[in-house]
């Protein structure tokens, strides 16, 4: 019971992941056979459709967005500010998140690297970032390859040529794949920033305490 409280955020987090994402396989996989009925080509099976361009574009395309959007939202809370807001540093006040982990070497309970100090702290100490960042460029690296297949297998459908991987990053159905989800992370991000200022959610991480001004920075 201990370790279900305590690990209890990603447990349901996942938990609503594997549902969310097994609801779009299946509706994916019967938009799909309908689509190969229209065409008089044979259906898929489930596991195929897994597996299919169709499917797998649509997911990464979906995770690239939301990497972006957390690497992102990681970095420029770093550097920039937002008065009132609880997902921001207070501008007028240092913060605990600029302390120089190069004080803390010494600490036996300090990360590894902290305390092995060079290039090893230098990495951690921006590692949550870089770590968001790679999880982008992989899923964006997989979302052009899977969308390349999913077009070709339309364009087979429709009697037309297959285009090459450069060609189909090159188009434009590609980038409106990618700015249709980019904008709405980037926009929903603003939102919270904004929100947090003078919204409240109790007992949230997320919000400032209920009783805060609306000019209090951080939660």
């Amino acid at each position: 019971m201990r370790f279900l409280r305590d690990n209890g955020l990603t447990i349901a987090l996942l938990g609503f992941s594997v549902l969310t994402v097994g609801g779009m396989l299946l509706t994916g996989w019967g938009v799909y056979n309908e689509e190969l009925a229209e065409h008089g080509a044979g259906q898929l099976d489930l596991w195929n459709y897994a597996l299919s361009g169709h499917f797998l574009s649509a997911l990464f395309e979906n995770w690239e967005s939301e990497f972006l959007q957390m690497s992102a939202y990681v970095m420029l809370t770093a550097i920039l500010f937002q008065r009132g807001s609880a997902e921001s540093k207070n501008p007028d006040e240092p913060a605990s998140q600029d302390q120089d982990p190069a004080e803390k070497q010494n600490d036996n309970n300090a990360p590894w690297a902290v305390r092995a100090g060079g290039i090893a702290r230098s990495l951690y100490s921006y590692s949550l970032g870089i770590g968001l960042a790679i999880l982008f460029i992989l899923s964006f690296v997989r979302h052009v390859r899977y969308s390349a297949e999913d077009a070709n297998a339309e364009a087979l459908m429709h009697g037309q040529p297959p285009v090459a991987l450069l060609e189909h990053l090159a188009s434009t159905q590609f980038w409106f794949e990618s700015f249709q989800n980019w904008q709405s992370e980037f926009l929903s991000t603003a939102v919270l920033v904004v929100l947090s200022i003078f919204l409240r959610f109790r007992g949230s991480p997320e919000s400032k305490p209920v009783a805060s001004p609306h000019s209090e920075t951080g939660s």
